[in-house]
């Protein structure tokens, strides 16, 4: 009687091999891409922090009365304000 393949000690050990190969290979792709989506994350994270920091300083000029008017002087000193603007500005900033 001659054996037409491998038996079930050679099947087992086929299984094992391509089970072990899938989860190195499934292994691999799941690392890079959890690398793929940290790189993204944390510029993502670095965007949001500096888009808060320069709200964070616009609403510290606008809080600031003397630095709003300093902003509009430069302004108007550069030609951007007419004078008829920056006295309306100024008195807005101010309060008055």
């Amino acid at each position: 009687m001659r054996r037409r393949g491998p038996g079930l000690v050679g099947m087992a050990a086929r299984t094992a091999v391509v089970a072990g190969t899938a989860t190195a290979v499934s292994g691999r792709v799941a690392r890079r891409q959890q690398n793929k989506y940290a790189s993204q994350d944390a510029q993502y994270v670095e965007q949001q922090a500096a888009a808060a920091q320069s709200g964070m300083d616009a609403q510290a000029a606008a809080d600031d009365p003397v630095a709003e008017v300093q902003r509009l002087a430069e302004l108007h000193a550069s030609g951007a304000l007419t004078d008829e603007e920056f006295a309306a500005a100024k008195a807005k900033a101010l309060g008055i």
